[in-house]
């Protein structure tokens, strides 16, 4: 297990560095854009300018680079600890094709769904007063999903013992699809984009967003899985079992 949780969090450590070059390259530029039109907005209603704390270049550097790695590095050791737990309870997979269907389910489950509902808007864009308000309603949709993907997984399981592994798994999805679907009607709309900020910049830096968290889970899934099976294989040949066994749970 520690052995599992270290090298985790290692590939998280590689998944924070190449994130945050994708960032430094796709996505700053446009948070420089968003920057300028708040600015301008601020001139043409003669408000004065806001006192800055951090600059933009720290802000674009050393801020950057800590704040996706810290959090690459936390997600690298958790991923881990949820890889020990379902690794050999999800059939007979090798530890890379467990590794990368985890991944695939994190990206969807945490990163994709709530997004859906409440997408990325550059960081100064948006009300400072209901920053409280979005970031409660974001986390609310997040937990949302993550409830609704382990609900889907229990039923799955149930399913495929009664209707087979086809049909059982598909129900599940479909459940999930369902819940998550009613959570997004539910939970109210947010849209404080200003009427006349650039759609393409909006566009841009949404996409760099997504394609930062693309970095970060096809890392950790490719990563984590190289590292996970050569852990597994020597686990196996230590103690004399079957290949990709060493942290299975039967």
């Amino acid at each position: 297990m520690t052995s599992l949780l270290v090298r985790g969090m290692l590939i998280g450590l590689l998944a924070g560095i190449l994130g945050f070059g994708f960032a430094r390259i796709f996505g700053e530029p446009e948070v420089n854009r968003a920057v300028a039109f708040a600015d301008q907005a601020r001139l043409a209603k003669g408000e004065p300018a806001e006192p800055v704390l951090v600059s933009r270049q720290t802000q674009a550097g050393l801020g950057l680079f800590t704040g996706v790695v810290v959090y690459s590095v936390a997600l690298g050791g958790l991923f881990a600890l949820v890889f020990a737990a379902v690794y050999g309870r999800v059939g007979a997979l090798s530890p890379r094709m467990t590794a990368a269907l985890l991944a695939l389910a994190g990206f969807v489950v945490i990163v994709v769904v709530p997004a859906l509902k409440y997408p990325p808007n550059p960081p100064a864009i948006g009300d400072p007063e209901t920053i409280g308000r979005r970031t409660a309603l974001y986390f609310t949709m997040m937990a949302t999903s993550l409830a609704s993907a382990v609900v889907a997984v229990g039923l799955a399981r149930r399913l495929v013992a009664r209707l087979g592994r086809w049909n059982g798994i598909l129900l599940a999805m479909l459940a999930f699809v369902v819940i998550v679907a009613a959570a997004q009607y539910i939970l109210p709309a947010v849209n404080e984009v200003p009427e006349h900020f650039a759609a393409v910049v909006l566009w841009r830096f949404r996409t760099a967003s997504l394609g930062i968290q693309i970095v970060l889970w096809a890392t950790l899934g490719i990563g984590f899985g190289i590292a996970a099976e050569a852990s597994c294989a020597q686990t196996s040949q230590a103690f004399g079992l079957e290949p990709w066994r060493g942290f299975g749970r039967g």
